[in-house]
């Protein structure tokens, strides 16, 4: 079986043609695909060009080079990134300190487990804590014990103490 020359030559030229349309367009793939990764990767302009022109003027090995020099993660990445942090710190911050150590102790603690310094009393009507500034209990209305709710005057305070030791049947009374 001969081949005539002139279709080899003519195959040859065809065969050529495509593998060059076939590099020509991988070529610009490459650099186009560059040029988006490198966008969602920096904000610099002048990054992002010097990314595609590095591609378009070393074609395969720009693209290894660019490969190791990329940012590791994309602008968005890095946005969530910094939105999970600062919600981590924010979750951190809420937390309150412990009087005694400065240590963070949790909302429903009573007692800080790194200085033993009491964090909450528990009400002895409903058992649930109350900060210890706190006079009445504000889940039930109880009085917090050896409080009383109405205000007492002098008056009301020295009714029923006795006197003294030689008048111990007499009491003061409020209209003297």
């Amino acid at each position: 079986m001969t081949f005539d020359p002139v279709f080899l030559s003519s195959l040859t030229l065809v065969l050529t043609a495509f593998g060059g349309a076939f590099l020509a367009a991988l070529w610009i793939s490459l650099v186009v695909w560059t040029y988006r990764d490198i966008r969602a990767r920096a904000r610099d302009p002048l990054v992002q060009t010097l990314a595609a022109l590095l591609v378009a003027v070393l074609n395969l090995p720009g693209v290894l080079v660019y490969l190791i020099l990329r940012p590791p993660r994309t602008l968005e990445e890095e946005y969530q990134r910094t939105l999970e942090e600062e919600a981590l710190l924010q979750a951190l911050e809420d937390l309150p300190l412990c009087p005694g150590c400065e240590r963070r102790v949790k909302e429903d603690w009573q007692v800080c487990p790194n200085c033993h310094t009491k964090l909450k009393k528990s009400c002895h009507n409903c058992a649930k804590f109350m900060d210890l500034s706190w006079n009445i209990c504000p889940f039930c209305g109880t009085p917090a014990l050896g409080m009383r709710l109405e205000s007492t005057g002098m008056d009301d305070a020295l009714r029923g103490l006795k006197m003294g030791d030689d008048q111990s049947d007499v009491k003061v009374d409020s209209a003297s």
